[in-house]
């Protein structure tokens, strides 16, 4: 057994209060375990921790605009990695066209998110139609295709050994955030049964390429082996929409990140930032707080809308924030941090924290901005 070194305390100029009644003139860094899922003390400090002049060494917070990586592949494997460790895997994938033959993972379950486009996915267990802002989870093992008529955009992250599951809710209940019931699966439809039959019966083969340890192994069948003519059970691919999420919401306190927590994995969790209201409390501070990233690697892909704690951060881009600095909103973010410009955000982004140290991929210099790290800059 074992449990937490649990103290509360309040020392010199403070607040009792987590993320509000800062005194005056002040603002709160974070220093937390476990993510924001942890114990925690809040800060205060004169100015913003994030007022360096310089940096040096590999820490350094880093953004890389993906949609400057140009490059399409016809299958996801051939996909561009971004960021991976040993239980992770992220791929940006710009897929041209239909897929002429499917894909197995043998390494995870992989989660894909639909950034642009719309497509329709066949696999093992019928058909789904998918539009921009989908996500869906395929359990490891699962065959699968996509049809498109125009170029798609995706994100695909693997679960390396591991599998994804939906976070524990707790005193909010599970219907929060979404109803389970809003996940979406495959059917057994019209559509399903027409891809059994493309061409005719017995007239292509079908090649499955199957990935295990970044190998690729080809089995090819004389038919087409999506053919399943029914199925029962709890094992299925599922999708939600990030415009059915429902984030959670409070006018006197903003939010860790970890409330909006959609799926959970080994050692690395994945949330979603949605549009909701400012906090209206007018002691509450209305942006992110500064925090430290002491025991995860915080990954954001922005995927729709006016990202209001960043500066110069356009849809397609993904920031990297390495566990062991301090970061927080940007200094025209921090300027509204009581009184907000609108009454709700506009954004849509998908955050991956994980526990493990990410590295980047070979391909991510080419698109990198390499000054991010002076955007906090005040001069």
């Amino acid at each position: 057994m074992r449990k937490w070194i649990y103290r509360p305390t309040v020392e010199g100029k403070a607040s009792r209060q987590a993320h509000a009644d800062l005194p005056e003139g002040t603002v709160e860094r974070e220093l937390g375990k476990e993510g924001f899922f942890g114990p925690s003390t809040q800060m205060i400090h004169p100015r913003p921790p994030t007022g360096w002049t310089s940096w040096e060494g590999p820490l350094r917070p880093r953004a890389f605009d993906l949609a400057r990586l140009g490059a399409v592949a016809a299958l996801p494997w051939a996909a561009r990695t971004v960021l991976h460790n040993a239980h992770l895997r992220l791929r940006h994938w710009v897929c041209p066209s239909s897929m002429d033959r499917l894909a197995r993972n043998a390494d995870g379950d992989e989660l894909l998110f639909l950034h642009a486009g719309s497509a329709e996915l066949y696999c093992d267990y019928g058909h789904l139609t998918l539009a921009t802002g989908d996500y869906v989870v395929l359990p490891r093992g699962t065959m699968w295709r996509i049809e498109c008529e125009r170029p798609t955009v995706w994100l695909l992250l693997e679960a390396t050994n591991g599998s994804y599951q939906l976070p524990d809710k707790g005193l909010v209940g599970e219907q929060a955030i979404f109803d389970p019931a809003m996940l979406d699966y495959p059917r057994i439809d019209d559509a399903f049964r027409a891809q059994q039959q493309a061409g005719a019966p017995e007239s292509r083969e079908w090649r499955v390429e199957i990935k295990r340890r970044e190998r690729i192994s080809t089995v090819t069948y004389p038919y087409n082996p999506l053919d399943a003519l029914g199925w029962h059970g709890t094992l299925m691919p599922v999708r939600i929409n990030v415009r059915d999420l429902r984030p959670l919401m409070s006018h006197r306190y903003h939010l860790p990140p970890s409330a909006h927590t959609t799926f959970v994995a080994r050692r690395f969790v994945v949330c979603t930032f949605a549009p909701r209201p400012f906090e209206t409390d007018p002691g509450a501070i209305k942006v992110p707080f500064f925090h430290n990233n002491d025991d995860f690697d915080e990954a954001i892909f922005y995927h729709a809308g006016d990202f209001f704690s960043r500066d110069n951060i356009h849809p397609g881009m993904l920031t990297l924030h390495p566990c062991g600095f301090t970061h927080g909103p940007h200094p025209k973010a921090l300027n509204n941090m009581l009184t907000p410009k609108k009454l709700v955000t506009d954004e849509y982004a998908v955050m991956i924290d994980a526990r493990d140290a990410l590295d980047v991929g070979d391909d991510m210099p080419a698109v990198e901005w390499t000054d991010y790290h002076r955007s906090w800059r005040t001069d």
